[in-house]
């Protein structure tokens, strides 16, 4: 069943990137595949280089798009340390999701050439549900919802260089549920700030040079927790409040376009993610669980993701009031064989897509944009987890159609 997203109240939960965050925010970066840093403009330009709004035509510009994401089920083949030499063929169930983004950049601000915008996207999400075991004992549902409101600036520091910055407020929500000889079911949410700083240099019309660097944040998320000394029926164990923090990692892009005579662009990302923040996960509760519970739920799980690399590449081409985009990435994972587990069996991607976006007059412009994220399949030799198997048939499909208004 499809769920629909409602912004300002819930957020789209999918492990697009390595890990589980989304970079693709608007119709340009779902067309080329988020390699839109240097040569950012319009309306977006405020999330993904603030700095290159200085580049703008001086007008004001607002884009709102809706993405609809598809995950495929993913299928594990093999055993579960714990339940001996049983063998387990199941798949997580589909998930399918719309997620609403919005995008503003202001003309000049007077004679000072500075520009403001504001974004409202998902920057990390993620939802994984299975519905047998062994899935169903850690991740029977495991979801992580985010939405992030980006207020951004820019100055220009001269003719060629030019800096952005913004300040990041995130609203995240998670909900974790499994089913075993002990059983949770938890939900919460919290309200978390970061920040993000934008460079750009143009040292002539054609090459642009960018850096941009979005903080960490992490995500304080408090609520309820259930806690079942067995199947969740009957009286808890357990109510009451529980704490949880995850990550949304730092991420450094450092970005060249250049853009050819008859109307091509080609640019080039370098995106390092600082998974290597996410250290453990580690729920608290007003009490220590005793026994099995504590070992099952109160315990820290380590995760040790390590820091991962991003490079992609996009291609622009006009056509008078036509603009034709595509797009090709690779997708390092930053979970490690060790920790891996039903909640996130993530692997590394290729990433490829394609857009276009047609100029209907002076004010309007429309856009509509496909991505597809095949995953690797993965092998897991009995890891900290119990898992001894394959996770393969990882899919992901995002369709981006959205209008700008220039004013």
């Amino acid at each position: 069943m499809m769920r629909y997203i409602v912004l300002l109240s819930a957020a789209a939960a999918a492990a697009m990137a390595g890990g589980y965050k989304i970079p693709e925010s608007s119709i340009n970066g779902t067309a080329l595949s988020a390699a839109y840093v240097a040569a950012s403009h319009g309306a977006d330009a405020a999330y993904y280089n603030p700095a290159a709004m200085v580049y703008n035509e001086d007008v004001n510009l607002f884009e709102a798009d809706m993405t609809y994401i598809g995950l495929s089920g993913i299928d594990y083949k093999g055993k579960y340390v714990p339940t001996g030499t049983l063998d387990y063929d199941i798949e997580s169930k589909k998930e399918n999701f719309l997620v609403p983004t919005l995008h503003f950049a202001s003309k000049k601000l007077g004679d000072s050439g500075a520009r403001v915008g504001l974004s409202v996207v998902v920057p990390a999400g993620l939802s994984k549900r299975w519905q047998s075991a062994p899935g169903i004992y850690s991740a029977e549902e495991f979801t992580l919802e985010t939405i992030e409101v980006n207020p951004t600036f820019a100055v220009p520091i001269s003719d060629a260089v030019s800096f952005g910055a913004g300040f990041r407020i995130i609203h995240s929500s998670g909900v974790v549920k499994s089913s075993a000889t002990a059983s949770r079911d938890l939900e919460g949410d919290s309200i978390d700030y970061g920040y993000n700083l934008a460079l750009m240099y143009k040292p002539s019309k054609e090459l642009s040079l960018a850096a941009t660097y979005r903080s960490n944040v992490d995500l304080s998320v408090e609520g309820n927790a259930k806690i079942y000394a067995g199947l969740p029926v009957g009286t808890p164990f357990y109510d009451g409040a529980a704490n949880v923090s995850v990550p949304v990692p730092a991420a450094l892009n450092l970005a060249a376009a250049y853009t050819f005579g008859r109307g091509t662009t080609i640019e080039a990302v370098f995106e390092r993610t600082f998974w290597s923040s996410y250290k453990n996960l580690d729920f608290d509760y007003s009490i220590a669980l005793p026994g099995g519970l504590g070992t099952a739920f109160d315990n820290p799980k380590a995760k040790n993701y390590e820091d991962s690399n991003s490079y992609r590449l996009g291609l622009t081409q006009k056509y008078g009031k036509w603009t034709a985009m595509a797009g090709v990435a690779y997708d390092e994972s930053p979970v490690p064989e060790k920790t891996l587990g039903f909640e996130l069996p993530d692997s590394d991607a290729w990433i490829i897509s394609m857009g276009g976006r047609y100029q209907l007059n002076d004010q309007w412009n429309i856009g509509l944009a496909g991505l597809v994220d095949l995953k690797k399949s993965r092998t897991i030799t009995t890891n900290d987890n119990g898992i001894n198997g394959e996770f393969s048939n990882a899919r992901a499909y995002l369709v981006t159609a959205g209008i700008e208004y220039r004013f």
